[in-house]
């Protein structure tokens, strides 16, 4: 059985060990790198936990961190879905769909009507699955990526209004 837990300052450190796994088991998904993160200790963070409005979530099987994700409020537009990883021996098993599912219901309850995405354009796992979820891909050019030509896709998803 996952569930899901909704992460506090208090649970730095457990959102330090499940991010440090994502980026260790996916560097391909990231633009972050795993030895980015190793600077900074305790203080860094809890910084990305108290940004305003935020919203982070791990999902737990067994007690195991297995996938996470972020909310975080947009700047000048929709929030942003961030940080969606979900371990190899977790896959296949609805953990990536709970944890969107999860994100859009923050996002609603903050009076969002879409949710946007950034994801790498070659990751074809990632993309379909936020297909299924709704999202589509935008004419908005994403970041430049480290190579120094590919952009990510940016996707948006309207959510239902009441």
């Amino acid at each position: 059985m996952v569930d899901l837990h909704v992460v506090t300052m208090d649970d730095w450190p457990l959102w330090r060990d499940v991010r440090r796994a994502a980026l260790a088991e996916a560097p391909h998904a990231f633009k972050s790198r795993l030895a980015d993160w190793h600077r900074g200790g305790e203080e860094r963070w809890r910084a990305r936990l108290e940004i305003p409005g935020a919203h982070h979530i791990v999902a737990l099987l067994d007690g195991r961190a297995v996938g996470m994700a972020g909310g975080l409020p947009g700047d000048d537009g929709p929030p942003e879905l961030r940080s969606v990883w979900v371990s190899p021996e977790a896959r296949g098993h609805g953990v990536g769909d709970r944890l969107i599912s999860a994100v859009g219901t923050w996002a609603l309850r903050a009076g969002a009507t879409a949710l946007r995405l950034a994801v790498f354009p070659g990751n074809a796992p990632a993309i379909a699955l936020y297909e299924r979820h709704g999202f589509v891909a935008t004419q908005e050019a994403g970041d430049l990526l480290a190579d120094g030509v590919t952009r990510e896709l940016v996707m948006v998803k309207a959510l239902p209004r009441s």
